[in-house]
């Protein structure tokens, strides 16, 4: 079956999907994104991922490109079309198409979206958690708006492909102090030899990350304290567990931080146990 992509009002084949070349995005990373799990046949956490692009649009001054309702109405039928069951939902809204010219183009350009989904094999996710995944550290050298989910991501590019030659599945970006920002693609967390988890505060410098975000509703459930606070890079090779979270990875254990074992060098039990509880925890949207 022939993969579907949602093109500017049109569901077009996957390998006939296509932008202008003066589209904003291409030329400018001039847009916003979003990447849903889809679990077992339900999308997750629809409803924050929705707030979250409409706070990234706002930001940018990008109009949407429908009304909510209405767009929720099409990621829902892009899955559909797909048939996937388990994968994700990739959906991207830039500026639009207009003469490359860097101030905004004129208010009536209509604002270009594109909407993809595919499948994943969730045994494959299973298997590296069990197992645990390792990280490498860089100097931080992003612009400021992270908070933004922009899709200008060339720092977190060059950061993931050096944690790829380095043996490594993701990179930790770094404040000069030691202080661990986030993950190229994921938020950072630890959890302390008390029991307790804890994350950066997502106010500033970070991405508010959706499945960090629900993370505290499966923690209070699960009677799990969280302290939004910095922690150094010390500080989470010495911790009882260290975990990172994203839509693609939901909760991934952590087991080396620069070559160096933490955490016995095997997932801890709290991790496993918050991942374990996700799913019946998040928001389900039924993707069909």
């Amino acid at each position: 079956m022939s993969r579907i992509a949602y093109v500017n009002g049109q569901y077009v084949r996957h390998s006939d999907a296509t932008v202008h070349i003066e589209d904003r995005g291409y030329q400018f990373a001039d847009g916003v994104y979003e990447v849903c799990e889809i679990a077992r046949g339900n999308i997750m956490d629809m409803t924050r991922h929705l707030d979250r692009l409409g706070r990234s649009l706002s930001e940018l001054k990008i109009a949407w490109p429908m009304n909510r309702q209405a767009l929720l109405r099409v990621i829902v039928e892009v899955v559909r079309r797909n048939r996937v069951h388990n994968g994700m939902v990739y959906l991207q809204v830039t500026r639009g198409v207009a003469k490359r010219d860097h101030v905004f183009p004129s208010a009536d350009t209509p604002p270009s979206i594109v909407i993809t989904a595919k499948r994943t094999d969730p045994a494959v996710s299973a298997a590296r958690a069990a197992k645990g995944i390792s990280v490498i550290t860089v100097p931080e050298n992003r612009w400021e708006r992270v908070d933004i989910k922009s899709v200008g991501l060339l720092p977190n590019v060059m950061a993931r492909q050096q944690a790829k030659e380095q043996g490594a599945q993701e990179a930790w970006f770094v404040d000069p102090d030691g202080t661990v920002k986030e993950g190229a693609a994921t938020n950072a967390w630890i959890v302390t030899m008390d029991g307790v988890l804890v994350t950066r505060p997502a106010e500033t410098g970070i991405l508010r990350g959706i499945t960090r975000t629900t993370i505290f509703d499966v923690a209070k459930k699960l009677g799990l304290k969280i302290e939004e606070r910095g922690f150094s890079v010390n500080e989470a090779k010495k911790a009882r567990e260290v975990f990172m979270s994203a839509a693609t990875t939901v909760i991934m254990p952590i087991v080396a931080i620069d070559g160096e074992s933490v955490a016995n060098g095997h997932p801890g039990t709290i991790t496993l146990s918050l991942r374990e509880a996700f799913f019946d925890i998040a928001e389900k949207t039924p993707s069909c």
